[in-house]
């Protein structure tokens, strides 16, 4: 396995979870405004009922998300 380069972006999705985010990847919003980011690796939401749009708080656990079988 090689290792990945500082400036690499990966996005992995964890299982019934979150997207993990590591690298200096860009996000931005629905409008097209960037959204800050304070970490090297963020969470974001795929369940929908985060408080804190659009990271991760958890939610997923109590709300029964589930994300399916992998692609």
């Amino acid at each position: 396995m090689t290792r990945p380069e500082q400036d690499d972006v990966t996005v992995t999705a964890c299982p019934d979870g979150p997207l993990l985010v590591r690298g200096p990847a860009r996000l931005v919003d629905g409008d097209g405004q960037e959204i800050e980011r304070n970490r090297a690796t963020v969470a974001l939401c795929r369940c929908g009922g985060t408080a804190i749009p659009p990271w991760c708080d958890g939610t997923h656990k109590v709300n029964g998300y589930r994300s399916g079988d992998p692609a």
